[in-house]
């Protein structure tokens, strides 16, 4: 048996095979562009992407299933009739409509998100995005009085355009801003506090089901990026927690059959995935820089290659009272500020850049110790943290996260985790469990006390408090 995983992320569309026997190898990576048209938008080529998914699809052969993990929040609007887009892929960085948000915000719409979605007003979630859609582009305007207007996920216009299924799975939709996170439904409050036409969006479904056949293949599993990751790491029980430190860095904890809420630390409530009608439920926390912050610093030429980010020879920069904040499009968790700025503070005449990148890749470790330390607060999250994508391959900076969270951070050799997860549940809706690919992971452990972990994360939250309301 093989099962193909296409894994459609915000800088690249890949395609993992999955063998029975555990084998599990990468048949095609493709990058795509990235547009930024105005300042804090962040646009790609709808067609650009399906062709990519179309391409990986080839070179992976014959397969008796697919599972499709998507990117999440990033939406977009197509022709109900010809499939055509009706709009750029409008990305989860995307803050174009921060200005509405803030009216909704000011309005009191946040208590009906958060009872509701489980999530705050942001211009990450995908429902300020589809309405900006509705009211600014004439195509989709004309669409919808024709009654040919779709809008959705990106996993929604894959699906409709590869199968003839118009759906989407209930970890997406928990991602929109539209979802009741009780009944797992498109909720009509939600849709028409956002402006948001219901019938537009595709019917939600079971993560592990049917989702049509891509010439004689069935779609047996399709997901949230995130949560496949999660599934990926071997995530089963509540507690058992993961951080992919992808474009962004984000933080999952299972939760199990509870529903955590916890807007005030500006955690997320969310569902990991769902199996023959039950739902599983996680807690979420994202750090909106975390590569992207690096390869910023790489075009700045602080460095040349990612090789001189595996050590350094100087102390902890933070140490040193140098800080730098991954605020690049704003913060995440627990802040949920776009107003925040990206920063460097405590440089002086001797900062090397060298310094700076120890500094940026300790801010990006530091913010996601602030996440776990605001999900301690609710469960036992796990004193083993299972960590992977580009940053995991640092040594120093797994180390210095083990440090920072002085927990147990355990690195992954094999890093296509998120499409491995993808791959064990697509196998599931075959009634086939795949085994875990043949793997070697390293664990690193705190080796700085504990009053001095403290300290750093104090001189962070100094650095965060400065960096704050600046836009």
């Amino acid at each position: 048996m093989r099962i193909a995983a296409l894994d459609q992320g915000t800088t690249s569309t890949r395609v993992l095979v999955v063998s029975e026997n555990g084998n599990a190898d990468i048949q095609l990576a493709l990058r795509h562009q990235q547009h930024h048209p105005q300042p804090g938008w962040v646009e790609h080529d709808p067609l650009e992407l399906l062709n990519n998914i179309q391409r990986c699809l080839e070179a992976a052969g014959g397969v008796d299933a697919v599972g499709i993990a998507n990117q999440g929040e990033s939406c977009l609007a197509w022709d109900a009739k010809t499939g055509e887009p009706l709009s750029p892929v409008i990305v989860w960085q995307d803050n174009r409509t921060s200005a509405e948000v803030e009216q909704l915000r000011a309005a009191g719409g946040e208590s009906l998100t958060l009872e509701r979605a489980g999530l705050p007003l942001d211009p990450y979630f995908s429902a300020s995005k589809l309405a900006w859609i509705v009211n600014n582009l004439p195509a989709a305007k004309q669409a919808l009085k024709e009654g040919r207007l779709r809008l959705g996920t990106t996993d929604a216009y894959f699906l409709d355009r590869l199968t003839g299924v118009f759906a989407t799975d209930i970890t997406t939709a928990s991602r929109t801003s539209l979802m009741n996170l009780a009944t797992g439904q498109w909720d009509p409050q939600l849709c028409e506090l956002f402006g948001v036409p219901l019938e537009t969006l595709p019917e939600i479904r079971d993560t592990v089901g049917h989702f049509g056949e891509i010439g004689a293949t069935p779609v047996t599993a399709s997901l949230v990026d995130q949560q496949a990751s999660l599934y990926g790491h071997g995530c089963r029980n509540p507690g058992d927690a993961k951080i992919t430190f992808g474009t962004g860095a984000f933080a999952l904890t299972l939760t199990g059959e509870n529903i955590i809420r916890a807007p005030e630390k500006g955690l997320l409530a969310t569902i990991a995935w769902q199996i023959d009608g039950k739902p599983t439920y996680a807690m979420d926390g994202g750090v909106y820089d975390a590569s992207a912050a690096v390869e910023w610093a790489g075009r700045l030429g602080l460095f040349s290659d990612f090789s001189e980010l595996a050590g350094f020879d100087n102390p902890p920069a933070i140490g040193r009272k140098l800080a730098f904040v991954p605020a690049l499009s704003g913060l995440a968790c627990p802040h949920w500020d776009r107003s925040a700025a990206a920063l460097w503070v405590g440089m002086n005449g001797g900062t090397t850049k060298e310094d700076m990148c120890q500094a940026l890749l300790e801010g990006v470790a530091l913010r996601s110790a602030e996440v776990i330390a605001a999900m301690d607060g609710f469960l036992n999250v796990t004193d083993q943290l299972s960590i992977d994508g580009g940053l995991a391959r640092s040594p120093y900076f797994a180390q210095f996260l083990s440090n920072a969270l002085q927990r147990t951070v355990v690195t992954q050799r094999f890093d296509e985790l998120t499409a491995f997860g993808c791959a064990a549940l697509a196998s599931r809706g075959l009634g086939v469990d795949l085994k875990p690919p043949r793997n070697t992971s390293t664990s690193f452990r705190p080796k700085v006390t504990e009053a001095e972990a403290l300290q750093w994360r104090e001189t962070f939250s100094e650095a965060v408090s400065r960096c704050r309301s600046w836009r």
